[in-house]
């Protein structure tokens, strides 16, 4: 005869109650001082590609090699500014990063000086060929004057130039001109990252600002793609 079912027995096992001693062990410092240097790291490692692609151009240079624009060093971010279009429509500094940037600075009346300042930025972005992508033209109007038809329409020829209005006194805190020159007469160079980091002297030669570029544009081409 077999036997009978044995009942079902069940046991509750306690749990140890949280101690405050856990409490103060996850807070340790020595953990939080290994969590920052963690995070520090993996923040290195990802600005690693740009800070070897401006060590080889600021400072590894061969014999003889020489830059024609100046060097912003250190490099000056691009501030917050109060953007706008034409039309009025605000638009975020921000929203200017991901490419290199050609930038020139002029009022809305753009005189003759400031027209062939306007043609050269055209013609260098071409003179770039197969990398021209990566960079692109921008124009900070520095007043609320209107622009003429003339050059409304001489913007938007070919790759359009983005021509945003900024106020003067906030971007004098940002781009300078050199010595006994105005913010006007330069063009100013800056990186994908939004860094000020080349000025290009007043009426300037473009077949060098063009080889300027050519530099920049080499050393950076393993972290920096076309498009934003």
């Amino acid at each position: 005869m077999a036997p009978a079912p044995e009942p079902l027995g069940m046991t509750v096992h306690s749990l140890r109650a949280p101690q405050l001693d856990d409490a103060v062990e996850s807070d340790d410092p020595k953990r939080r001082r290994s969590g920052r240097w963690k995070m520090l790291l993996v923040l290195l490692m990802c600005a690693a590609p740009v800070i070897a692609s401006y060590f080889t151009y600021f400072v590894i240079r061969p014999e003889g090699r020489t830059n024609y624009s100046t060097l912003i060093l250190p490099t000056r971010t691009m501030p917050a500014l109060a953007l706008r279009t034409l039309d009025g429509a605000p638009v975020t500094s921000a929203s200017l990063r991901g490419q290199w940037l050609l930038v020139v600075v002029a009022p809305s009346t753009c005189d003759e000086a400031c027209q062939k300042r306007l043609f050269t930025q055209r013609q260098l972005r071409e003179m770039l060929g197969r990398e021209r992508d990566r960079l692109d033209k921008v124009w900070l109007v520095t007043d609320a004057g209107e622009l003429s038809p003339q050059l409304r329409v001489a913007m938007q020829a070919g790759v359009p130039t983005q021509v945003l209005r900024v106020d003067a006194v906030a971007l004098s805190q940002w781009l300078q001109p050199e010595a006994g020159r105005d913010l006007q007469e330069h063009m100013f160079v800056v990186d994908p990252m939004g860094e000020w980091m080349m000025r290009v002297p007043a009426n300037a030669e473009p077949a060098r600002v063009k080889r300027d570029l050519d530099k920049l544009l080499r050393a950076s081409s393993f972290w920096d793609t076309p498009g934003r």
